[in-house]
């Protein structure tokens, strides 16, 4: 009985060992999945890549006739993410749904470009607004994305004289300036009680390695500069009129519009905070303000892939217009508006060769 009960023991474990040799990690891609992928590539590559953070920006694609289903390959689930095959104006496209944040946008953004032939990224969402010239409802272009999130936080006592901890190793930087806590109390009047400990932050350029370069071999970026031929192919569509009405009952002042501007800006961090908009409108010039596009940005850049940002404001960033400034008022036409003209861009890449860098 001893010799069968080890017997026994012993082959439950062999039974688990061949088992759990034959379950894939979690991070592991099958064979299943990279003939799927392969195929995908054969099929329809070189594709645009199209990135959106949310269902609410994804669903007018999908109900437009202008996305055209792949008939061969629809759909292809990887690690979470649910890659979309199709084609738009003759365009084939491979579309991913990226979820909120910085991390989320980096991290399927990487997965797109490694999966698949991708000859640039199209990315598109709403925004919150900095720009007190521009109304809700107008779709911006940034030429330039910047991380705002990335900082260095000073101790108190310290001020812009004052080396930063490791900025002689070029870990950080005073280059772009920083925000002083005590500028924001409500009441200077006793110095004492104005005086904040909480200090500064200075902002940092992101560390980046690029396959350009030496690997292991950083660099820095902060002001990353979207396709200059994709910026250049946008002006078509600058502009351009959108719709101006959420219902019959609620419109905005004038039709939207489309508009390049220089600078936009993300964070993981969702503003709604009027004098933080008007801090980076002053000092950084950023027009759309949300928590995704500067991810997209850096590993497109990191790539060296072409890839362009399409933002359409959804209110003012911490209140203060003449209209309702909750976001969810205007949140189904900004989403709309950023889809209708994300729709009218892609087909001008199917027009010719745009992918420079």
């Amino acid at each position: 009985m001893a010799a069968a009960g080890i017997a026994i023991s012993r082959l439950a474990v062999a039974v688990l060992l061949v088992a759990a040799a034959a379950t894939p990690a979690a991070g592991f891609i099958s064979t299943k999945t990279w003939r799927a992928v392969r195929r995908a590539n054969r099929v329809g590559a070189p594709f645009v890549g199209l990135v959106v953070p949310n269902a609410y920006e994804m669903d007018p694609v999908l109900k437009s006739p202008s996305f055209k289903p792949s008939a061969d390959i629809p759909i292809l689930d990887v690690q979470g993410r649910r890659f979309r095959f199709g084609t738009i104006g003759g365009q084939s496209v491979v579309m991913v749904m990226t979820g909120l944040s910085m991390l989320n946008a980096g991290l399927t953004t990487q997965l797109l470009l490694s999966l698949f032939k991708v000859k640039g990224i199209v990315h598109w969402g709403i925004a919150g607004n900095a720009n007190e010239d521009l109304q809700i409802g107008d779709v911006t272009i940034p030429e330039y994305w910047a991380h705002m999130s990335l900082w260095n936080w000073q101790r108190y006592g310290d001020g812009p004289a004052n080396e930063l901890p490791l900025e002689a190793a070029g870990d950080y930087t005073r280059e772009f300036g920083f925000l002083n806590f005590s500028d924001y109390t409500v009441d200077k009047g006793n110095p004492e009680l104005s005086a904040n400990t909480l200090n500064s932050i200075w902002y940092q350029p992101e560390e980046i390695f690029p396959v350009s370069g030496t690997p292991e071999q950083r660099q820095h970026e902060f002001w990353v500069p979207v396709s200059k031929s994709y910026y250049d192919l946008a002006g078509k569509l600058e502009g351009l009129e959108l719709p101006a009405c959420v219902n019959a009952t609620t419109c905005l002042p004038r039709a939207p519009k489309v508009t390049r501007v220089p600078r936009g800006c993300s964070a993981n961090v969702y503003t709604d905070n009027a004098s933080y908009r008007q801090f980076i409108r002053a000092h950084f010039g950023c027009t759309p303000v949300e928590m995704e596009s500067a991810a997209v940005a850096l590993v497109a850049h990191h790539l060296g892939m072409p890839f362009i940002t399409i933002r359409s404001l959804s209110d003012l960033a911490g209140g203060g217009s003449s209209l309702s400034n909750e976001a969810g008022t205007f949140l189904a036409i900004a989403a709309k508006n950023a889809v209708d003209v994300m729709l009218k861009f892609v087909p001008l890449l199917a027009a010719g060769e745009h992918a420079e860098m």
